[in-house]
Formats: structure tokens, sequence, C-alpha cells
């Protein structure tokens, strides 16, 4: 590209300049297709600094042509171009070429970083009928962004609110860090037993009515000792208000792996 500058400062090629400029970019490519190799060559040098442009903005960055790949990535693609451009596909050359190239830079990047969320946003870009840049990935992002801090304070109202209902219950939100089994296999049981007690309307007429965990009926329906359910009361009722009550977000902490509950053969202790 510097040699080609270099020549322009010196008032060289001025014959092909002048040529060039009566000759829009589409007249050029037809006869280039015509099987013309030297003009090729010529058309390419002189479109250079147009490639680099491109690159660069794709890059987000200043695009050395003597040490940058990425311009040898988006000079391969402009020769690609040439070959395949048609003037009846209703794009002007330039415009072609462009998305050659960023096409053929975005396919370099997942090649050499293996992730494609890793190609460069900027290659996204489009424009609305008010020629307002559009990005789909950063629109998502922004969206996906919101949603997360929705969540967060979905998720903090319903601690709050849960946290309330607990205090009828004279339960503390944070009892519950202490009051959780240490080992999986029992909590897992536990949350199976406080779902079962969320979907029987009859028990859960006790637990709210009387604020008391329904011990009786729940040996009925599950194969665990009196002293289980006694040790892991606050456990049990945070479990079934989750269940029963408005907390979708709250919900999704509880889902998993949960093994059905025994209700019969040996007794869980």
């Amino acid at each position: 590209m510097l040699l080609v500058l270099f020549k322009r400062f010196l008032g060289k090629d001025r014959s092909h300049d002048a040529d060039l400029k009566v000759q829009t970019p589409e007249q050029w490519v037809a006869r280039i297709q015509q099987g013309d190799l030297r003009m090729r060559n010529q058309f390419i040098t002189d479109y250079q600094p147009y490639v680099a442009k491109v690159v660069s903005r794709f890059c987000k960055r200043y695009i050395d042509p003597a040490r940058d790949d990425e311009f040898n990535i988006g000079l391969s693609a402009f020769n690609e171009a040439i070959s395949q451009f048609s003037s009846t596909a209703g794009s002007t050359f330039i415009g072609f070429s462009e998305t050659v190239i960023r096409r053929r830079l975005i396919d370099y990047v997942r090649k050499e970083q293996k992730h494609s969320n890793q190609v460069p946003y900027s290659a996204f870009d489009t424009e609305d009928d008010e020629e307002n840049v559009l990005n789909p990935i950063e629109t998502q992002q922004a969206l996906a962004l919101y949603e997360k801090q929705r969540g967060m304070e979905e998720r903090k109202s319903e601690i709050i609110d849960l946290n309330r209902c607990l205090a009828e219950f004279d339960i503390q939100f944070m009892d519950l860090v202490e009051a959780s089994p240490r080992h999986s296999d029992s909590r897992e049981v536990l949350l199976q037993i406080g779902k079962l007690l969320s979907e029987n309307s009859a028990m859960m007429k006790i637990l709210l009515n009387k604020r008391t965990l329904p011990i009786k009926e729940l040996l009925n329906e599950v194969q665990v000792s009196r002293k289980t359910l006694e040790r892991n009361r606050k456990f049990i009722i945070a479990v079934a208000l989750i269940h029963n009550g408005p907390y979708p977000y709250l919900r999704e902490y509880l889902h998993g792996s949960n093994p059905p509950v025994e209700r019969r053969g040996d007794r869980y202790e």
C-alpha cells in the first residue's frame, strides 16, 4: 500500500488513474472477469487502502498491511469478490466486496479463537430504514442484562416476602442456613417431603391455620421417623411455603434430581 501511495505522490500511473475515474468498479470487474490478469492485479493494488479500511473497521483497531494477517485475509476476500460478483444481483461491487471481506474475517476469527461469541460485535452491525446502526447481539445482551437485573430484584422481593411468612412460624430466613441438612441425600429427601406437603391441601390447611408442621399426617405418607420430621421442621416448612406461594424464582433453587420419597421399606433416619 505504501508503494502505491508513493507512486501517486510522485505523479506516476496518472494515465491509469484517469482511465479508472471514467469507469465504475462494476465496469472494471466486468472487464477483469473476462480474464485480464494484469488488470485484476492493478485493481486489487489500487483498492488496498479500501480493504485496509474495511478490515480496520471490522477489527476495531488499526491494521498494518505489512504485519497483520487480517489484512491478507481481507485482500484474499476482495480478490474472491471480484470473481463472484454479479451485476444482476442488485448490489454494488463495493458493498458486495465488503460483505465477502467481513464473512471471511468472521471465519478467520472463529477458526483462530474457536469460539463464535468472540467474533467482534461490529461484524453483525446492520442499518434500519433510517440508517441507524443496529447490532442484534448487543441488543440481545442489553435485554439479557435487563432480565438479569429484573430477576435479581424479583428474587430479593421474594426473599423479603418469604421471610415475612416464615416469621409467622417463628422462623427467620437466615435460620434456614443452619436448618439445611449437610448431606445431599438427606436434603433431597426433605425437599421432596416439603413438596409433598405443599401438594396436599389437607396438610397445608393444618400448616397454615395452626402454624405447625402436620407431623402425624406426614408420618402416614412417608417412611421417615418422627424425630427426623421434628428435627427438620424449619426446613420442611420453608420448602412447603416456597412451593405453595408466589415464589417462582426461589422454586428454581429447589429444582434438581430429587429422588422419590420412600413410602414403604426402610425408614429414613
